[in-house]
């Protein structure tokens, strides 16, 4: 009615009003009747951003992709943000191992992590979005923060020395994967393959490795350096043995 303010709707990849808490906390309407559901949303924004990277991700898009009209994703998702985090918590549940963990501290923690590197290479826009927000405290999330704390039950430790431990291993496995998401998947910042950025740097690098100016560069880049998803095997049990070494028992042999 003319005169009558209208309360505004929000558009496409607009926030709309949050109920307090994150998205995992609050309440979910029963909407059995309708084929479109939070499920099938977020499965479509994980399969276009494994496909196209997490720049594709909009609401609109998603919308199209799952033909139909962007208004009505909001009955199921409040925001493109909680969106990101329903995608990245979703992706996590592939981190968590399934069935008992084996009983050596070691294994169970080589075995987490080697399993969180596949799903990181799987879902390479997991790494830029845990650049640009908290992410993992999802249910899934913290299904995988319990399971690394109990693989080091074993070793007999303190909370905060467990926690330590475990933002180590993730810090070096964290730190490997962006190195392999460098080389490799989609260039977040221009939208466009990485080998392609990659390639283009080749001749600079070959020019200034016969500058005369690098002597120890230049025969590693003549040899070739190590591929990348070779290294991270052997990295991570330098990492381990000094854990080891740091919480040896006193008096046991070294």
């Amino acid at each position: 009615m003319p005169g009558t303010s209208q309360p505004e709707q929000p558009g496409p990849d607009s926030p709309a009003p949050q109920a307090p808490g994150p998205v995992w906390a609050r309440p979910r309407e029963d909407r059995r009747r309708s084929s479109l559901t939070q499920e099938a949303i977020v499965d479509s924004a994980i399969a276009l951003a494994d496909a196209e990277g997490l720049a594709a991700v909009s609401i609109r898009r998603v919308a199209s992709e799952l033909g139909a009209r962007a208004m009505s994703l909001y009955s199921h998702i409040e925001s493109k943000e909680d969106l990101l985090d329903l995608m990245f918590d979703r992706a996590n549940a592939e981190v968590v191992i399934e069935g008992e963990l084996p009983s050596d501290w070691r294994t169970a923690i080589t075995l987490i992590a080697e399993r969180t590197r596949v799903v990181l290479l799987r879902h390479r826009w997991m790494v830029a979005l845990a650049a640009r927000r908290p992410t993992g405290v999802g249910p899934n999330g913290l299904r995988h923060v319990e399971q690394s704390l109990a693989a080091l039950d074993p070793l007999g430790l303190e909370p905060a020395a467990a926690a330590l431990i475990c933002s180590a291993v993730d810090d070096y496995l964290l730190g490997h994967v962006i190195r392999e998401v460098m080389t490799g998947g989609w260039d977040e910042s221009t939208g466009a393959p990485a080998a392609d950025r990659n390639a283009s740097m080749l001749p600079y690098l070959r020019r200034m490795a016969g500058s005369g100016e690098f002597p120890h560069l230049a025969p590693l880049l003549d040899a070739g350096l190590p591929k990348v998803g070779e290294t991270f095997e052997q990295g991570l049990e330098w990492l381990l043995d000094g854990i080891a070494e740091a919480h040896r028992p006193p008096g046991t042999p070294g």
